[in-house]
């Protein structure tokens, strides 16, 4: 059982996705408009990286000593009826959130066994949800399929950052692929590319087909494929 796996992306005419250094209003009216097309997909869960969480999650850390014990390494859903999902890849739990929602979303952690006790007795005390991905590293095919098992997830928007969104497409999960291209070059080396892993991680090319193309207003074009 797999939800249906959208990867909801926003680029530079020559392919990169951060925006640092863009103009302040250019930013802020490209991010609006990056979500009011990601609403469109109806999704009831979303998923971003650790460093994309970390932004969302303002928090500066968590208490030491909070676990009494082991902890098992078994999932934790403190809620399983939320309208909304807020997934968040975080292999090591680096993520300091400081309750269990983002953006009016249930927080779901995933990460490893590895992950310490006092941060899995963190989540516990602020009912955060968390789910393990695997033992060491994150099997995003075992995740997508607990999502749909455990909490009825029918339609999953990867939202990045870029590394996520290339491991689900090299892992190839994801059924449409959304981009808002944006009209700015912006070749800095700093800035990775739109969907980024390591080379010899990428097993082989993905090949799509065109489903619409729309011009925005401000010059912006989305673009959407299918797999």
């Amino acid at each position: 059982m797999k939800p249906y796996v959208i990867c909801h992306m926003m680029s530079s005419i020559d392919g990169h996705a951060l925006t640092d250094g863009w103009d302040r209003p250019f930013k802020k009216n490209a991010g609006a408009l990056y979500e009011t097309l990601a609403q469109q997909f109806k999704f009831d869960a979303w998923i971003c990286g650790r460093v994309t969480m970390q932004e969302i999650a303002h928090g500066d850390g968590y208490p030491a000593g909070l676990a009494t014990g082991p902890i098992p390494r078994t999932h934790h859903f403190a809620v399983r009826d939320a309208a909304c999902y807020a997934v968040s890849i975080d292999p090591h739990g680096k993520v300091a959130w400081k309750s269990n929602q983002a953006l009016d979303s249930h927080v779901v952690a995933v990460v490893t066994e590895a992950v310490s006790d006092d941060y899995l007795a963190y989540l516990q005390s602020i009912k955060v949800s968390y789910i393990f991905g695997g033992k060491t590293e994150i099997d995003l095919a075992q995740v997508v399929t607990i999502l749909a098992t455990e909490l009825g997830t029918e339609r999953l928007i990867v939202e990045g950052g870029p590394h996520v969104s290339g491991s689900f497409v090299n892992a190839g999960l994801v059924d449409e692929i959304s981009v808002l291209i944006l009209p700015l070059i912006d070749g800095r080396g700093e800035h990775p590319a739109s969907f980024e892993i390591t080379q010899e991680a990428w097993t082989k090319p993905t090949y799509l087909s065109l489903a619409s193309a729309e011009v925005q207003d401000g010059g912006a074009v989305w673009l959407r494929y299918k797999k």
